[in-house]
Formats: structure tokens, C-alpha cells, sequence
């Protein structure tokens, strides 16, 4: 895929631009969005870029963190609190994802959305409230390791970091964590699977195609 220099803003507007023509594939009336990549790719600014772009013209949308969708502490480090294995399969609780979020929004959903499930840091119930996405509203959903499941995304968009990059801003106490992202490229390769690729090793000057 032939990438092109962008500012974030511009890219923030195109994907908008793009995102209003966006239709589901399945009847659904609200389109779903996965904005991809390792926390040190910061997909979620570019998912809060995108929603802001959208309101501007006339879209709502709903962001929602993949990291409030954790499974308890207890489940996810029950290997050990740098285990990759469970890093990579065990620790997003897809099973809550689709029933507060994306069984909401199939055809014939009420579009009640539940934002987060659990504080990652405290690991207690956020208590949020339900939040109802009108019709044509879009779900932004950000995350790590979002294209190795088989989530109902109508457009994903991939925040891609080389190897270095990555290590370089990914902090030294995270570091255990890489191996789950060189499995991810190779048994995913998210950056050829994705509809939108977007290249940050330098955060001032991202590249982006699709």
C-alpha cells in the first residue's frame, strides 16, 4: 500500500468524510469502526480526532476503549502479571464487548451501549451509564489486537509502529508485552488486513493510505 504525508487533523477530516458514506454490511443502521493499535500508537487519539471531526458535521458518534473491557485481574494474570500467552488471548473480555456493545447495534438493536465495563487500574465496575447511539450514529472502537477477533467491523483502521518505533515508545516496564504484537503481525498482519493503514513512527508526521 503506497502511504502519503498527512497532518493528524487532515487525516482526521478525511476519515470523516469517509466514515459519513460508511454502510454496514449486515442492515445494521450504525456503522462500527475499529481503530487498531498498541497502546504506544495511541489509536484512541486518533478515534477522539475522528468523533470530533464528525460532530463538527452533523454525525454522532460514540468512542469506546477496548482497555474498559478487561477481564477482571484475578482471570487475566491468573499466569503471572507478564505472561504474553494471556497478554494475547486471555486478557480482552470479548464476551462483554458483545453484549454491551456489539449486540446493541446489530439490525434490530436498541443502539443501548454500555461505554465500560471495568476501571483497568482500580479493576472495579465502572458503574457507568447506558448510553443510546441514535440511528446512523457511528461506534469508534479502539484497542490493541482488535482484527485478530472476529468483531463486526464495517472499516477498521490500523495505527501501524515498526519494530522500533515501538519499542522506543512502548515504557521498559511494558516491554514483556512486544512478543504479543510480533505473534499479532505475523498470524494477523494487521497492516495488510486493515482498510486504512496509518504509519506513526513519528508522531509529528504521520503517513497514511487505504
Amino acid at each position: 500500500m503506497r502511504l502519503e504525508a498527512i497532518t493528524w487533523e487532515r487525516l482526521g477530516d478525511l476519515l470523516a468524510e469517509r466514515l459519513l458514506d460508511l454502510e454496514p454490511g449486515d442492515g445494521s443502521p450504525w456503522p462500527r469502526v475499529a481503530f487498531d493499535g498498541a497502546p504506544a500508537a495511541r489509536p484512541g487519539d486518533l478515534a477522539e480526532r475522528v468523533s470530533q471531526a464528525l460532530r463538527v458535521r452533523g454525525r454522532p458518534s460514540l468512542v469506546v476503549g477496548a482497555e474498559g473491557f478487561l477481564r477482571p485481574a484475578s482471570l487475566r494474570l491468573e499466569h503471572g502479571h507478564r505472561d504474553v500467552e494471556s497478554y494475547y488471548d486471555g486478557w480482552l473480555d470479548t464476551g462483554s464487548l458483545w453484549r454491551e456493545v456489539f449486540g446493541p447495534l446489530e439490525a434490530g438493536g436498541n443502539g443501548r451501549i454500555l461505554p465500560d465495563l471495568r476501571d483497568p487500574v482500580t479493576d472495579r465496575a465502572t458503574r457507568s451509564s447506558y448510553v443510546r447511539l441514535p440511528p446512523g450514529g457511528l461506534l469508534l472502537l479502539h484497542g490493541p489486537l482488535l482484527l485478530r477477533h472476529w468483531f463486526p467491523f464495517d472499516l477498521s483502521v490500523h495505527v501501524l509502529l515498526s519494530p522500533g518505533a515501538l519499542r522506543r515508545r512502548t515504557p521498559e516496564t511494558e516491554h514483556w508485552t512486544l512478543p504479543a504484537f510480533e505473534r499479532y503481525e505475523a498470524e494477523i498482519d494487521p497492516a495488510g488486513t486493515a482498510d486504512v493503514l496509518v504509519r506513526a513512527d513519528d508522531p509529528r508526521h504521520p503517513a497514511w493510505g487505504g
